[in-house]
């Protein structure tokens, strides 16, 4: 999908300006990057919130046109209101064609109501990571990346090795040698609270034998 965004100019800042750009319904943003100079611009809330609504949205290349003039950006930063639904800032970052950029990406999990550990072993299904940070080229930016869970089965982990990408694509967590945890399939708590309390329960028989025999022995 194409993302065009309209912006203008702005050349005051501050947070009275912010507050009053805010109430015009107008959203603050900077621009910067690509060894060029950083940019103040607005954006019109509603327009922007709506197309903000759809996921690739913030792995895709967006267009931001300033009257005939346009340039290439991606979502770097947001900020939110903590209460209302109203974008406060949008930090955007320039692309170069051949230089790569950094950003996270959305994992999308593939049949796991039909795998394995969960149809047939009764497991449930537990999402360690939801998104990835990866270093591409701007061309070669996924706007999410799959995971095929079918045949995990109950107890099996999926780590961020054990992801299929593409050659150009690289995630930064494995380059700094950190292996995480993506996904799993656990079985259901209650589950796992009656064999923890079967196991305390030998342990305790044990214990009394133990104490038992040792009786009988003295």
């Amino acid at each position: 999908m194409d993302f065009v965004l309209p912006v203008e100019a702005r050349e005051s800042a501050g947070r009275a300006v912010s507050r009053r750009l805010r109430r015009e319904g107008k959203v603050p943003a900077i621009v910067y990057g690509g060894g060029q100079d950083p940019r103040s611009v607005t954006l019109d809330h509603d327009k922007l919130i709506h197309q903000m609504d759809n996921e690739s949205f913030y792995t895709s290349i967006l267009t931001i046109k300033t009257g005939k003039e346009s340039e290439p950006v991606v979502v770097k930063a947001v900020q939110r209101h903590p209460a209302r639904h109203q974008i406060m800032h949008l930090d955007f970052q320039r692309i170069v064609a051949g230089e790569a950029i950094t950003l996270p990406v959305p994992l999308h999990f593939l049949n796991e109501e039909t795998s394995v550990g969960v149809k047939t072993q009764g497991g449930v299904v537990e999402h360690l990571m939801t998104d990835v940070e990866i270093t591409c080229l701007p061309k070669d930016l996924p706007e999410f990346i799959e995971v095929d869970v079918s045949a995990v089965e109950l107890g099996d982990i999926i780590h961020l090795s054990d992801l299929k990408l593409p050659e150009t694509v690289t995630l930064v967590a494995l380059e700094h040698g950190n292996d995480q945890a993506v996904f799993a399939i656990q079985a259901p708590r209650r589950v796992e609270e009656e064999e923890a309390e079967e196991t305390a329960v030998e342990a305790d028989t044990a214990a009394g034998e133990a104490e038992s025999e040792a009786g009988d022995e003295s």
